[in-house]
């Protein structure tokens, strides 16, 4: 087996918009606190190899993907489902995604974007090296805090204190995998998986970063110099970490300690961690058209209306949240609507991608997965480390829990419209046994 990995610097310039938290809130960069990065690991075993590229970025469009892929396959050859982009979630970088109102993309970042993720890969098999994947898990504690069933977080200075722990540790992620790849006594690279929102610096932070994931991978590679990490985003579509919404200074500080709280996590794995055998590798992809909530043009017409109503009143103010909350349905209704009378489907089909690597399988889908979810797919996984990744490919949304889709709200019901879309009826079960299946087809190849 042979192993590789690159890196491809990916900060925009300053000022762009940075992306989430809110509709047309206007925050802009003013300081990179820390680059971005694309960070890549080729695999090559048995004359198949695979390309994962990891991104500092709140998320990718399937446009960003496919271009990427179409520059990897015509500098190297490789298909295109054996090429992975993956985001790490961080709400302190640009808005390459189609989210209506949390951020407007900035075209030319856009369009130099899938160059450099191509170019991360590239770098990746271009170092190829015989090498030994070894693996581990490790308590990483004190960072989330599920927060549709855990919605009050505790004060600041309690948080801050390292033995703090959330009221139910359950609904989160209490341990990261973590995976390193040697040849010989030299650490080539490593990749770290864990499920938590990237939000420790919020809607008054103007700084360019990875937030925790990101400064604790840049923190672990300056201790290891010339390896690359890739931080891997797990279910975190209900975890946020344990400091949110604070002011920037807060924000700043607190950023520092829990991505110290997350490198101490990844340093106990990298300490651990064992050699695994890789009889194989292999990938597979299939695009899964997921259940939506039936809703009539007639429904959606209402729905306009009664959104123009707000933003067509007397004292409406674009600086009114509700006013910029109905904007944001204004434009995706319309779009909806468009899209439904030049006779479109309004539930498209999603993107879903595993590789195989030995005793590991990435799973990889574009959503933003709630816990349950990715618990019930790995008790039932064939693979002995099934790893159930977010933000993958795409960007479509919240994959919610049943009780959460029961009960609505922004997750299950607001996200989808913002997206273009309508909610979907059943994704925790459906996604489950689709990503399930996946797996199986990846046990058997």
């Amino acid at each position: 087996m042979q192993i590789g990995f690159g890196k491809v610097d990916i900060t925009p310039r300053v000022g762009v918009e940075l992306c989430g938290f809110g509709p047309f809130i206007n925050r802009h960069s003013i300081g990179i606190r820390d680059r971005l990065w694309a960070r890549a690991m080729a695999v090559r075993h048995g004359g198949t190899t695979l390309a994962l590229v990891s991104c500092d970025l709140i998320a990718v469009s399937e446009g960003i993907t496919r271009r990427t892929r179409e520059l990897v396959r015509a500098a190297r050859g490789l298909p295109d489902d054996a090429v992975m982009v993956h985001c790490t979630h961080t709400h302190s970088g640009p808005c390459p995604s189609p989210l209506i109102g949390w951020g407007d993309a900035d075209l030319p970042y856009l369009e130099v974007l899938p160059t450099r993720l191509a170019r991360a890969c590239c770098a990746a098999m271009d170092h190829l090296t015989t090498a030994e994947l070894r693996h581990a898990t490790a308590p990483c504690e004190g960072i989330g805090l599920n927060r549709e069933y855990d919605r009050d977080a505790p004060p600041l200075d309690k948080v801050l204190r390292d033995d703090w722990r959330p009221a139910k540790p359950e609904l989160t992620d209490t341990a990261c995998h973590v995976i390193t790849a040697h040849a010989g006594d030299r650490l080539l690279g490593f990749l770290s998986y864990f499920g938590c929102h990237p939000v420790t610096c919020c809607q008054q932070t103007r700084y360019l970063h990875g937030d925790y994931c990101g400064v604790a991978t840049n923190l672990l590679e300056r201790e290891h110099p010339g390896s690359v990490g890739l931080f891997l985003q797990g279910a975190q579509g209900d975890v946020n970490t344990c400091v949110v919404h604070q002011p920037e200074g807060e924000s700043l500080l607190a950023l520092d300690i829990i991505a110290a709280r997350y490198a101490n996590a990844v340093r106990a794995g990298m300490r651990a961690a064992r050699p695994i055998a890789v009889d194989g590798i292999a990938a597979r992809s299939r695009r899964v058209t997921f259940t939506r909530k039936p809703v009539a043009r007639d429904g959606l017409r209402a729905m306009l209306t009664e959104n123009a109503q707000v933003v067509q009143a007397a004292d409406a103010a674009d600086d009114d949240h509700r006013v910029r909350m109905a904007t944001v349905y204004l434009h995706a209704l319309r779009r909806l609507l468009t899209r439904l009378d030049a006779g479109e489907t309004l539930a498209p089909p999603a993107e879903l991608q595993g590789f195989r690597i030995g005793p590991l399988a990435l799973l990889g889908t574009p959503f933003e997965i709630f816990q349950a979810i990715k618990n019930d797919v790995v008790a039932a996984a064939r693979a002995p480390i099934p790893l159930v990744m977010g933000l993958t490919n795409d960007e479509l949304g919240y994959a919610p829990d049943r009780a959460c889709a029961a009960r609505g709200g922004y997750a299950a019901e607001q996200v989808p419209y913002m997206l273009g879309a309508l909610p979907f009826a059943a994704i925790h079960d459906e996604l489950a046994a689709a990503l399930l299946s996946l797996d199986g087809e990846l046990a058997e190849r």
